[in-house]
Protein backbone atom coordinates (compact mmCIF):
# COMPACT_ATOMS: atom_id res chain seq x y z
CA UNK A 1 0.00 0.00 0.00
CA UNK A 2 1.21 3.39 -0.46
CA UNK A 3 1.81 5.12 2.41
CA UNK A 4 1.96 9.49 1.84
CA UNK A 5 4.92 10.57 2.81
CA UNK A 6 5.25 13.65 5.02
CA UNK A 7 8.23 16.34 5.22
CA UNK A 8 8.63 18.18 8.47
CA UNK A 9 7.38 21.13 6.65
CA UNK A 10 4.35 19.83 5.85
CA UNK A 11 3.66 18.79 9.45
CA UNK A 12 4.65 22.11 10.61
CA UNK A 13 1.96 23.40 8.31
CA UNK A 14 -0.43 21.20 9.00
CA UNK A 15 -0.53 21.94 12.82
CA UNK A 16 0.54 25.39 12.63
CA UNK A 17 3.66 24.90 14.52
CA UNK A 18 8.00 24.81 13.87
CA UNK A 19 10.40 24.91 16.60
CA UNK A 20 13.65 26.19 16.07
CA UNK A 21 16.85 26.55 18.05
CA UNK A 22 17.73 24.73 21.19
CA UNK A 23 15.46 22.44 22.87
CA UNK A 24 13.19 23.52 25.80
CA UNK A 25 12.32 21.90 28.60
CA UNK A 26 9.05 20.13 28.33
CA UNK A 27 8.27 19.63 32.30
CA UNK A 28 6.21 16.67 33.01
CA UNK A 29 4.48 15.18 30.41
CA UNK A 30 1.09 14.41 32.00
CA UNK A 31 -0.99 17.40 34.23
CA UNK A 32 -3.24 14.77 35.61
CA UNK A 33 -2.45 11.18 37.71
CA UNK A 34 -2.84 9.24 34.75
CA UNK A 35 -4.00 5.65 34.82
CA UNK A 36 -0.86 3.41 35.84
CA UNK A 37 0.04 1.15 33.19
CA UNK A 38 0.61 -2.76 33.68
CA UNK A 39 2.31 -3.76 30.79
CA UNK A 40 5.47 -1.09 29.22
CA UNK A 41 7.46 -1.49 25.99
CA UNK A 42 10.55 0.51 25.61
CA UNK A 43 11.53 1.10 21.92
CA UNK A 44 14.93 2.10 21.07
CA UNK A 45 18.65 1.56 19.96
CA UNK A 46 21.69 0.97 22.23
CA UNK A 47 20.59 3.42 25.11
CA UNK A 48 17.78 1.68 25.33
CA UNK A 49 19.53 -1.46 25.03
CA UNK A 50 21.68 -0.93 27.50
CA UNK A 51 25.15 -0.89 25.21
CA UNK A 52 28.71 -0.03 27.72
CA UNK A 53 26.42 -1.45 31.02
CA UNK A 54 27.11 -4.78 32.44
CA UNK A 55 24.79 -5.56 34.75
CA UNK A 56 22.00 -5.93 32.84
CA UNK A 57 19.65 -4.82 35.93
CA UNK A 58 20.91 -1.55 35.95
CA UNK A 59 19.84 -0.59 31.90
CA UNK A 60 17.51 2.14 32.27
CA UNK A 61 13.77 -0.28 31.71
CA UNK A 62 15.49 -2.46 34.00
CA UNK A 63 15.48 0.15 36.92
CA UNK A 64 11.62 1.39 35.48
CA UNK A 65 10.29 -1.89 36.10
CA UNK A 66 11.48 -1.80 39.62
CA UNK A 67 10.21 1.87 39.89
CA UNK A 68 6.87 0.69 38.67
CA UNK A 69 6.45 -2.02 41.08
CA UNK A 70 5.34 -5.16 40.94
CA UNK A 71 1.59 -4.54 39.29
CA UNK A 72 3.75 -3.66 35.97
CA UNK A 73 5.66 -5.49 33.22
CA UNK A 74 9.04 -3.29 31.64
CA UNK A 75 10.01 -4.96 28.55
CA UNK A 76 13.17 -3.61 27.25
CA UNK A 77 12.98 -4.24 23.25
CA UNK A 78 16.18 -2.25 22.15
CA UNK A 79 18.45 -2.85 19.61
CA UNK A 80 21.43 -0.75 19.29
CA UNK A 81 22.91 0.95 16.04
CA UNK A 82 18.62 0.86 14.86
CA UNK A 83 17.08 4.21 13.06
CA UNK A 84 13.59 5.61 13.30
CA UNK A 85 13.91 6.01 9.06
CA UNK A 86 13.00 2.77 7.29
CA UNK A 87 15.96 4.55 4.91
CA UNK A 88 18.75 3.90 7.51
CA UNK A 89 21.33 2.23 7.50
CA UNK A 90 19.26 -0.39 10.00
CA UNK A 91 15.79 0.13 10.49
CA UNK A 92 14.59 -0.88 13.49
CA UNK A 93 11.09 -1.62 11.44
CA UNK A 94 13.26 -4.48 9.93
CA UNK A 95 13.82 -6.01 13.53
CA UNK A 96 12.20 -9.20 15.15
CA UNK A 97 11.83 -6.47 18.32
CA UNK A 98 9.40 -4.44 16.83
CA UNK A 99 7.14 -7.69 16.05
CA UNK A 100 7.62 -8.75 19.26
CA UNK A 101 7.15 -5.35 20.63
CA UNK A 102 3.84 -5.25 18.82
CA UNK A 103 2.62 -8.81 20.38
CA UNK A 104 3.53 -7.47 23.77
CA UNK A 105 0.24 -5.57 23.30
CA UNK A 106 1.18 -2.66 25.92
CA UNK A 107 -0.71 -0.17 27.38
CA UNK A 108 2.32 2.37 27.23
CA UNK A 109 5.28 2.56 24.66
CA UNK A 110 7.80 4.61 24.79
CA UNK A 111 9.99 5.75 21.58
CA UNK A 112 13.55 6.58 21.93
CA UNK A 113 15.11 6.61 18.66
CA UNK A 114 16.48 9.30 16.67
CA UNK A 115 19.95 9.27 18.01
CA UNK A 116 21.51 6.96 15.07
CA UNK A 117 19.84 8.66 12.30
CA UNK A 118 21.62 12.11 13.24
CA UNK A 119 24.16 10.46 11.30
CA UNK A 120 25.24 11.84 8.00
CA UNK A 121 24.88 8.84 5.68
CA UNK A 122 20.98 8.56 7.56
CA UNK A 123 20.70 12.24 8.20
CA UNK A 124 20.56 12.87 4.26
CA UNK A 125 16.97 11.23 4.27
CA UNK A 126 15.83 13.80 7.05
CA UNK A 127 12.37 14.54 5.25
CA UNK A 128 11.38 11.69 5.93
CA UNK A 129 11.83 11.70 9.73
CA UNK A 130 8.07 12.64 10.24
CA UNK A 131 6.68 10.21 8.16
CA UNK A 132 8.41 7.32 9.88
CA UNK A 133 7.44 8.29 13.38
CA UNK A 134 4.16 8.86 12.66
CA UNK A 135 3.46 5.74 11.46
CA UNK A 136 5.37 4.04 13.92
CA UNK A 137 2.66 6.12 16.51
CA UNK A 138 -0.17 4.90 14.45
CA UNK A 139 1.74 1.21 14.36
CA UNK A 140 1.75 1.27 18.23
CA UNK A 141 -1.43 3.33 19.00
CA UNK A 142 -4.07 1.22 16.57
CA UNK A 143 -3.39 -1.81 18.76
CA UNK A 144 -6.40 -3.26 20.27
CA UNK A 145 -5.72 -2.22 23.68
CA UNK A 146 -4.98 1.28 22.22
CA UNK A 147 -2.00 2.36 24.53
CA UNK A 148 -0.51 5.84 25.09
CA UNK A 149 2.99 6.66 23.44
CA UNK A 150 5.56 8.60 24.42
CA UNK A 151 8.26 10.50 22.20
CA UNK A 152 11.09 10.94 24.52
CA UNK A 153 13.83 13.62 23.09
CA UNK A 154 16.79 11.95 22.67
CA UNK A 155 19.66 13.06 25.17
CA UNK A 156 22.63 14.93 24.04
CA UNK A 157 25.64 13.72 22.83
CA UNK A 158 29.06 15.03 23.86
CA UNK A 159 29.13 16.71 21.24
CA UNK A 160 29.84 13.91 18.55
CA UNK A 161 31.19 10.28 17.85
CA UNK A 162 30.48 7.31 15.58
CA UNK A 163 29.21 10.30 13.01
CA UNK A 164 26.29 11.34 15.81
CA UNK A 165 25.82 14.51 15.99
CA UNK A 166 24.81 17.11 18.98
CA UNK A 167 24.02 19.89 17.15
CA UNK A 168 21.59 17.64 14.57
CA UNK A 169 20.06 16.12 17.64
CA UNK A 170 19.33 19.56 19.31
CA UNK A 171 18.99 21.64 16.75
CA UNK A 172 17.10 19.71 14.05
CA UNK A 173 15.73 16.25 15.30
CA UNK A 174 14.04 17.60 18.50
CA UNK A 175 11.98 20.09 16.72
CA UNK A 176 10.62 17.27 14.43
CA UNK A 177 10.02 15.12 17.20
CA UNK A 178 8.16 18.03 18.99
CA UNK A 179 6.23 18.67 15.70
CA UNK A 180 4.89 14.98 15.09
CA UNK A 181 4.22 14.13 18.65
CA UNK A 182 1.92 17.66 18.98
CA UNK A 183 -0.02 16.51 15.85
CA UNK A 184 -0.20 13.28 16.63
CA UNK A 185 -1.65 14.39 20.10
CA UNK A 186 0.96 12.15 22.19
CA UNK A 187 3.27 13.35 25.10
CA UNK A 188 7.21 14.15 24.70
CA UNK A 189 9.57 13.14 27.25
CA UNK A 190 12.23 15.60 27.43
CA UNK A 191 15.84 13.75 28.03
CA UNK A 192 17.83 16.06 26.68
CA UNK A 193 17.49 18.96 29.26
CA UNK A 194 18.08 16.94 32.63
CA UNK A 195 21.67 15.69 30.98
CA UNK A 196 22.76 18.68 29.32
CA UNK A 197 26.29 19.19 30.69
CA UNK A 198 26.06 16.78 32.26
CA UNK A 199 28.70 14.48 30.53
CA UNK A 200 30.10 12.60 33.15
CA UNK A 201 26.79 10.29 32.99
CA UNK A 202 28.19 9.25 29.28
CA UNK A 203 31.57 7.91 29.83
CA UNK A 204 32.15 7.17 25.84
CA UNK A 205 29.95 10.42 24.63
CA UNK A 206 26.71 8.82 23.91
CA UNK A 207 25.29 6.22 25.95
CA UNK A 208 24.70 6.48 29.83
CA UNK A 209 26.35 4.81 32.43
CA UNK A 210 24.20 2.87 34.92
CA UNK A 211 23.47 6.25 37.13
CA UNK A 212 22.50 8.02 34.01
CA UNK A 213 20.08 5.23 32.87
CA UNK A 214 18.74 5.52 36.37
CA UNK A 215 18.02 9.13 35.90
CA UNK A 216 16.74 8.69 32.30
CA UNK A 217 14.27 5.98 33.88
CA UNK A 218 13.48 8.51 36.72
CA UNK A 219 12.10 11.01 34.10
CA UNK A 220 9.78 8.25 32.23
CA UNK A 221 8.81 6.95 35.43
CA UNK A 222 7.25 10.31 36.22
CA UNK A 223 5.68 10.45 32.19
CA UNK A 224 4.06 7.30 33.29
CA UNK A 225 2.68 8.03 36.66
CA UNK A 226 2.56 11.76 36.86
CA UNK A 227 4.65 11.65 40.10
CA UNK A 228 8.01 12.14 41.12
CA UNK A 229 10.10 8.79 41.96
CA UNK A 230 11.70 9.24 45.78
CA UNK A 231 14.14 5.83 45.81
CA UNK A 232 17.43 5.90 45.04
CA UNK A 233 17.51 5.03 40.94
CA UNK A 234 19.81 2.49 41.52
CA UNK A 235 18.07 0.40 44.33
CA UNK A 236 17.26 -3.10 43.95
CA UNK A 237 14.47 -3.84 46.04
CA UNK A 238 13.95 -7.91 47.14
CA UNK A 239 12.08 -10.15 44.88
CA UNK A 240 12.09 -7.33 41.85
CA UNK A 241 15.47 -8.45 40.04
CA UNK A 242 15.20 -10.18 36.18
Amino acid sequence: MHRRQWTFAAWALAIGFVSVGRAAPAGPATTSAPALPKRVACIGDSITYGAGIRDRKMTYPAQLDRMMGPACTVKNFGVSARTLLKKGDHPYWKEKAFARALAFEPDAVVIKLGTNDTKPKNWKHKKEVAGDLAEMIDRFAKLPGKPRVFICLPVPAFPERWGIRDSIIREELIPILRTVAKAKKVATIDLYTPFRGKKQFFPDRIHPNAKGAGLMAKEIYRALTGKEYKAPATETPKGRER
